[in-house]
């Protein structure tokens, strides 16, 4: 079976000076139902993750995006999945920061809230007040991280 490549969004007020990133509420599959995560979804043949990412975005967000720098995976990430960052076997996921640049991102798909947190420690808001999807919380310490420089 084909390795399984997904692409996510690091959706920020401002690629520039980012200070708060927008996260998305799974609405299904039962099991990931009320988790938290990076919008986007698997890449399509013929797309590259830029093009998915931003098909993506349309899609479940009905947004327009810029694309901004990818969120890089760590190496023993990349060893294991020759991709990305892993979310479960035979599956991983690329994450790029991401700004809208048309449209007000709404819950069109695979969502039942969207959210605003903050990048900052001890602010309301901020990204661990919400409960991630497990596989997502390295990929958040890095957003973090990034987003700090």
């Amino acid at each position: 079976m084909a390795p399984v490549r997904v692409v996510g969004a690091a959706i920020v007020d401002s690629l520039e000076r980012p200070t708060r990133l927008l996260a998305g509420r799974r609405s299904a599959p039962p099991a990931l139902a009320g988790l938290w995560e990076f919008p986007g979804g698997k890449v399509e043949p013929g797309e590259d993750a830029t093009q998915a990412l931003v098909r993506e975005l349309r899609e479940e967000l009905g947004i327009e995006a810029r694309v901004g720098a990818e969120v890089p995976a760590g190496s023993r990430a990349l060893e294991e999945t020759g991709w990305g960052w892993p979310l479960k076997p035979g599956a991983s996921m690329r994450v790029f920061f991401a700004e809208v640049s048309g449209g007000e991102p709404a819950p069109l798909e695979d969502h039942d809230e969207l959210r605003w947190l903050s990048l900052s420690a001890g602010s309301d808001g901020v990204v661990e007040s919400v409960e991630w999807i497990p596989a997502d919380l390295p990929i958040v310490s890095a957003v973090v991280e990034a987003a700090a420089r």
